[in-house]
C-alpha cells in the first residue's frame, strides 16, 4: 500500500507542470563579420571545448613554467575554485528536495502513571515503553517549484564553472602580459647600459678635447648631462623591473622577497593569427557562457515565484514497533500510518507573492541586459585586439626604420665631431634621438606582445592556431 502510494505520488510529480516561462537566450546584435579582420563570422557556442596551454605558441619555457606555477599556487584561482565547489554543493542541496526525506528514530523510557489520573482505578502504574520506527515525507512538485529551483541552482553551478574558467584565463593572460613587460624592460635596460657606455666614452673624449683646448666647457657639460640622464633612466627601468617582477610573484602565488627572474633579452616577435581563423573562437569565452547560464537561472526563478500562488502538497508516512514488555521486533508490536496529506495555500499575503514575481522578472531583465553587455564587450575587445596587432605591426616597421636611421645619424655626428666638422650639439642631439628611437621600438614590440595576449584572452583562450613563435630567451 505504501509503495503504491509513493509510486503514484512520484508519477504525479513527474507529470506536473512548470510555471517558468519558455526559455530563449537573449538576442544580441552580433555582426556578420569582424570589422578589423574581414572573413571572420559569428558562430555557435563552444565554451565547453578544451583550451590547452595557449602560451606554447610563444615557445618560451620560462613563461610556460610561470603559467604552471600560477595554476598550482595562485590564491585568486584557489578562491574561484572554492566558489565553484560551493555552487556545486548548493545545487546538490536543491536536488535533494526531488527525493523523499526519510528518517529513523528510537526511544526507550520508564513511566509512572498517577493514581489520580482521569479514569484511574485508584492505583498508580509503572511500565517500560520501547519504540523503534521510521518516517518518510515527500512534497509533490505539482507546479514545478522544486524542479525550477534545481534548474536555477544547476545553472548557477554551470555559471560558476565558467567563472572558474574565466578566472583561470584572466590569470594566465595576466602572467603572460607581465612577463612580456618584464622582458621589454630587460631589453630597454640593455639598450640603456650600452648607451651609458657610449655616452661615457663620448664624455671622456670631450673632456680630453676640452683639456687640450679643442672643445669648450659647454660641450663637456652637454656630454655630462646626456650621460647623467641615461644613468637616471637606467635606475628608473630597474625600479620598474623590480615592481613587475614582484607583480609576477604575486600572480604565481609566491612571496616577492624570495622570487627572482634572471634578466633575459631576445629578439621576440609576436605570433600573428592567419586570416582564415574563424571567429567562433569568440564563442569559447567563459564569461559569455556564465552570463547566459545566469539568464537561464533567473528565468527558472520566475517559475519558483509563480508556483507560490498554488497549494503545496506533502505526503507523509510512518511505521515501526512499540511495546511495553517482551520482544520488540515482532508482528503484534508493529504500527504504521499513512498521511497526513498536507496541503498549504496562502489566501491573503498583502501582495507579497505578486511582488516576488515582479522581483524575479526584474532580476531576469537585469541578467539578460548583463548578458547582452557581456557579448557586446566581447566583440569590442576582439576588435580592439585585432586593431592593436594590425596597427602596432605597422608602427613597429616604421619605428625600426626610425631607430636604424637615428643610429646612423649618431655615428655620423660623432665621426664629424672627431674630425672637427661639427659641434658637440649635433652629437648630443643625435645621441638623444637614437636612444629615444631605440627605446620607442622596444616599447612598440612589447605592446605587440601584450596585444597578442589580449587577443588570445578576448577569444577565450586555446588559440593554438597561431603562426610564428617568440625567439630569444
Amino acid at each position: 500500500m505504501l509503495a503504491r502510494t509513493l509510486g503514484l505520488s512520484v508519477a504525479l510529480a513527474l507529470g506536473a507542470c512548470s510555471m517558468a516561462p519558455d526559455y530563449q537566450p537573449p538576442q544580441t546584435a552580433a555582426p556578420a563579420q569582424f570589422k578589423e579582420m574581414p572573413g571572420w563570422a559569428a558562430a555557435t557556442p563552444r565554451d565547453a571545448e578544451g583550451r590547452g596551454p595557449w602560451w606554447d605558441v610563444y615557445a618560451d619555457p620560462t613563461l610556460a613554467d610561470l603559467e604552471a606555477r600560477a595554476a598550482k599556487a595562485s590564491p585568486t584561482l584557489a578562491a574561484a575554485l572554492a566558489r565553484y565547489d560551493a555552487a556545486r554543493a548548493a545545487a546538490r542541496v536543491e536536488q535533494s528536495d526531488l527525493f523523499p526525506q526519510a528518517g529513523v528514530s528510537g526511544q526507550a523510557s520508564r513511566e509512572r502513571l498517577s493514581a489520580n489520573r482521569p479514569l484511574s482505578t485508584g492505583s498508580s502504574r509503572k511500565y517500560n515503553d520501547y519504540t523503534v520506527g521510521g518516517s518518510i515525507d515527500y512534497e509533490l512538485d505539482l507546479w514545478g517549484r522544486i524542479r525550477n529551483q534545481v534548474k536555477a541552482a544547476t545553472a548557477e553551478s554551470d555559471a560558476s564553472a565558467a567563472d572558474l574558467a574565466s578566472a583561470r584565463l584572466s590569470l594566465q593572460a595576466a602572467v603572460a602580459d607581465a612577463y612580456f613587460r618584464l622582458r621589454g624592460l630587460d631589453a630597454q635596460a640593455q639598450v640603456l647600459d650600452r648607451s651609458v657606455e657610449a655616452f661615457a666614452r663620448a664624455y671622456d673624449l670631450t673632456d680630453k678635447r676640452h683639456t687640450g683646448g679643442v672643445a669648450s666647457g659647454i660641450d663637456v657639460n652637454r656630454a655630462r648631462t646626456v650621460l647623467g640622464n641615461a644613468r637616471a633612466q637606467v635606475a628608473t627601468i630597474a625600479n620598474q623591473r623590480a615592481a613587475t617582477e614582484h607583480e609576477i610573484a604575486a600572480l604565481v602565488g609566491e612571496v616577492a622577497s624570495g622570487f627572482d627572474l634572471p634578466v633575459a633579452v631576445g629578439d621576440f616577435t609576436p605570433p600573428a593569427p592567419p586570416a582564415a581563423t574563424p571567429s567562433d573562437l569568440l564563442q569559447r569565452r567563459p564569461d559569455i557562457a556564465a552570463a547566459e547560464r545566469r539568464v537561464f537561472a533567473a528565468n527558472a526563478r520566475i517559475g519558483v515565484a509563480k508556483a507560490a500562488f498554488f497549494p503545496s502538497l506533502t505526503l507523509g508516512a510512518a511505521g515501526g514497533w512499540e511495546t511495553t514488555n517482551g520482544q520488540l521486533l515482532t508482528t503484534p508490536n508493529t504500527f504504521w500510518s499513512l498521511g497526513p496529506l498536507t496541503s498549504l495555500l496562502t489566501i491573503f499575503d498583502g501582495g507579497r507573492r505578486s511582488a516576488q514575481v515582479k522581483i524575479s522578472r526584474a532580476d531576469y531583465e537585469e541578467t539578460a541586459a548583463d548578458y547582452r553587455e557581456t557579448v557586446l564587450t566581447a566583440f569590442r575587445q576582439v576588435e580592439d585586439a585585432i586593431a592593436a596587432m594590425h596597427h602596432l605591426s605597422s608602427a613597429a616597421v616604421a619605428q625600426k626604420e626610425a631607430a636604424d636611421a637615428a643610429q646612423r645619424t649618431r655615428d655620423i655626428a660623432m665621426s664629424r665631431y672627431r674630425d672637427g666638422a661639427a659641434g658637440y650639439l649635433d652629437v648630443v642631439t643625435a645621441q638623444t634621438d637614437a636612444l629615444d628611437a631605440q627605446r620607442a621600438y622596444i616599447s612598440v614590440q612589447t605592446q605587440r606582445m601584450q596585444a597578442s595576449v589580449a587577443f588570445v584572452k578576448a577569444l577565450g583562450g586555446g588559440l593554438t592556431e597561431f603562426g610564428g613563435a617568440m625567439s630569444g630567451d
